[in-house]
């Protein structure tokens, strides 16, 4: 589940109580860089006009009859690859810590065709052949299910048949990777369209789920019901937590309660751009959906009631989704600090699908650190990028511990990771689960330049525009 859920709730149930410590006035423009209060205000293509990027928009319709918007950094003629967001985000999430921070411009400056995914309801993806979301409820009646049964095939399809490609690479963030999950176990024909998919805090199992704020969002979400918006995309957080410095360690407080506390990773001057873009919208039924997850530590279909769940699944309660079905390859990155995608559940994951074939741990990483830490540059995408490249020129034979990638080595003097690939699996895993390698541990930097320089790039502006 994405940080969205109890952030949002909390935030707008603590405003008012926390108003009173802030002090209006230019408490943003004295802290924080013009252009980045101006990177919290554009949409995903202005941003990429900013930074001098091509950028193009691309419709297209689901089997529903929903209407999405995918945002593409165009190569024509190269590999493509595609990016789905979590929960209450946007395509806007893979490149708002700047060109050189951002994972789609890292895959663009390596050579692919970008394209960035936006689910059913949020601020790019509010269109529908009939419905109307701002009159017609009937807009408001999914769950991350749809976004994978529909959302996800439509994507993929739309991608292969304007590259013409037969297969592309995927990248998912939290729901991004739960609705992965359920495509390719419900629609398991489309493991054959996907060289490799990169799972970024997945999420499936969460009955460990720890965020200690998470049960005041339940109860509203529960009290509300489902089928409606929750949170369209606003800019009520970047005005208020931009009111004081007071104002601005709530909020961060309280965002830390809901996706883990990492200060290492943060940086603190992008900030008003996260939160310019959030929330991105979703429907209410989305969040339930992961409380009912939490609650059946189970991972399964939607639970109505037994009367509803009968007519609809034919049995009184939802069937869970068919995990050992996914063959396509996938990587695991998650972090031990990640109150949302909590390392059991993720360990427990790792055990039912079939193909895992990277499964690291970051410690300390919290559950938006795979995406906007300010060390991921030099550490997870690197790595996603060598696995992306091994599967797509492997095509997925033989898939087995001798057909591993290869090592990827340690930069002198940066704190770059060693990623062995581990031979230490026995036969009978081996057996079992082909292609899978061990759980390996992120090490820690001890050098204490190294230390200096991460905390020093906390406060710098991670970007610059790109030579034309």
């Amino acid at each position: 589940m994405s940080h969205a859920i109890g952030f949002f709730t909390l935030l707008w149930i603590f405003m008012g109580e926390c108003i009173r410590i802030g002090v209006l006035g230019g408490y943003a423009e004295d802290n924080y860089p013009a252009s980045v209060l101006e990177d919290a205000h554009l949409t995903t293509l202005q941003l990429l006009t900013k930074y001098k990027y091509p950028g193009e928009s691309h419709q297209v319709t689901t089997e529903d009859k929903y209407v999405l918007t995918l945002h593409r950094i165009p190569r024509p003629g190269a590999k493509p690859v595609l990016l789905i967001h979590g929960l209450e985000d946007t395509s806007s999430t893979w490149i708002s810590m700047g060109p050189h921070s951002g994972l789609a411009y890292y895959l663009y400056e390596n050579g692919y065709d970008v394209w960035m995914g936006n689910a059913r309801g949020n601020r790019y993806s509010r269109g529908h052949v009939k419905l109307n979301p701002n009159t017609d409820r009937a807009f408001w009646s999914f769950s991350w299910h749809e976004i994978g049964m529909y959302d996800l095939p439509a994507m993929i399809d739309g991608i292969l048949e304007k590259t013409g490609y037969q297969k592309l690479s995927y990248f998912g963030h939290s729901q991004g990777t739960t609705s992965f999950f359920v495509m390719t176990s419900s629609r398991p024909e489309y493991n054959a369209k996907i060289h490799i998919m990169n799972a970024l805090a997945p999420v499936a199992f969460m009955g460990n789920m720890k965020a200690p704020l998470i049960s005041i969002g339940r109860m509203g979400i529960n009290v509300l019901g489902g089928s409606y918006e929750l949170f369209p995309h606003s800019y009520i957080f970047f005005n208020q937590c931009l009111t004081s410095a007071g104002m601005m360690k709530t909020c961060l407080r309280f965002y830390w309660q809901l996706v883990g506390k990492n200060r290492e990773e943060l940086n603190m001057t992008m900030f008003p751009v996260v939160l310019g873009h959030l929330p991105g919208g979703c429907n209410a039924k989305q969040p339930q959906h992961y409380i009912q997850l939490q609650s059946s530590d189970r991972f399964c279909q939607y639970d109505y009631d037994p009367k509803e769940n009968q007519r609809i699944y034919g049995r009184s309660s939802p069937p869970d989704y068919r995990l050992e079905k996914i063959t396509a390859p996938v990587a695991l990155f998650y972090g031990s600090n990640d109150y949302f995608a909590a390392v059991e559940d993720v360990k427990r994951l790792a055990k039912v699908l079939p193909n895992v074939v990277e499964n690291h741990l970051f410690k300390k990483w919290n559950h938006m650190d795979m995406i906007w830490g300010v060390s991921a540059r030099r550490t997870i995408q690197p790595r996603m990028l060598k696995l992306m490249q091994y599967w797509e020129s492997h095509g997925g034979a033989n898939q087995n511990k001798t057909n591993a990638p290869p090592e990827m080595e340690e930069e002198e003097g940066t704190t770059e990771l060693v990623l062995e690939t581990s031979t230490t699996i026995t036969s009978e895993e081996t057996t079992q689960r082909p292609g899978v390698v061990e759980e390996k541990d992120d090490v820690q930097a001890t050098d204490e330049g190294d230390h200096e320089e991460a905390k020093e790039s906390l406060y710098e502006t991670t970007y610059s525009p790109v030579e034309e």
